[in-house]
């Protein structure tokens, strides 16, 4: 049983998630994407954000789902009092940067993306952090293996010269040695459209592990804040994906802060794969 804690128990959309995420798995309704079944769940009520964290603190919860009524920096500096940095699992230190995820689905179409949520202009040390999370998350969340691709105005060098360019380049290079399916610079449509992953990221590529993300993407990396919060509200409001999170990874518990413009699909999503998650 996941027992969950909600600062904002009386909103009428955490209501009806949590009553609706019961019956679907009261009737035992296939799941798609995670599992073939639902996580039991205990929501625990808490009056505010401070009251939650410290419920997940000290076990009283394993989670906290907050963010339709209070903002991003609220929740964050929330978890910033109560919790610790987790370890990187490369380093063996504790993280410096955390970062947003968020778990989109539409049909049998499956993104990670982050970060949407934390760090505003990355540095290649910043951005490492950020893929180092994201791709932990991801072998947690996804079927098949995670294909993660840098994203960017520009691929494999059509745009030229530019700074944000060079930091993808630098944090790619953390990753040169090691068996992760990562690559970039790419565009979105070269990053998960295989007709265009093929024809943009050739002749000029140079990375053999372009072959394996070009057009087959299913974790992107946004190269700052900006990006990265555009395109997951795309997604969201329209082209109709699913959205689970934002979940704030980094720190060593994981905990979801919504959108305010959040479903009652995306909280039930979020409750979902946070239980993914804290396996």
């Amino acid at each position: 049983m996941l027992k969950i804690a909600f600062p904002e128990f009386d909103n009428p959309i955490i209501r009806e998630a949590i009553s609706t995420h019961d019956q679907l798995r009261r009737a035992n309704q296939p799941l798609q994407h995670l599992s073939a079944s639902w996580t039991e769940i205990k929501a625990i009520p808490a009056p505010d954000l401070a009251t939650a964290c410290q419920m997940v603190q000290d076990g009283t919860a394993d989670t906290m789902i907050a963010g339709l009524e209070h903002s991003t920096r609220d929740v964050i500096l929330a978890c910033r009092d109560h919790f610790q940095m987790a370890t990187d699992p490369e380093t063996k230190q504790p993280y410096k940067t955390f970062s947003g995820l968020v778990v989109m689905r539409r049909d049998s179409e499956l993104y990670l993306l982050s970060d949407m949520a934390a760090c505003k202009h990355p540095t290649a040390d910043q951005l490492r952090e950020i893929v180092e999370q994201t791709h932990t998350s991801a072998q947690k969340l996804l079927p098949d293996r995670p294909r993660i691709a840098m994203l960017s105005f520009s691929t494999i060098g059509s745009g030229g010269k530019d700074t944000t360019i060079d930091i993808i380049q630098e944090t790619l290079t953390s990753f040169a040695e090691r068996d992760i399916f990562i690559a970039g610079e790419m565009q979105l449509d070269a990053a998960v459209n295989p007709r265009i992953g093929l024809d943009k990221s050739h002749p000029e590529n140079t990375n053999p592990k372009a072959d394996q993300v070009a057009g087959k993407a299913n974790v992107l990396i946004a190269p700052d804040l900006n990006s990265g919060n555009l395109i997951y509200k795309v997604f969201e409001q329209l082209a109709g994906f699913t959205v689970a999170g934002p979940i704030l990874q980094g720190f060593d518990h994981v905990i979801s802060d919504l959108s305010r413009d959040s479903t009652v699909a995306d909280v039930i999503w979020t409750i979902e794969v946070l239980a993914k998650l804290i396996k």
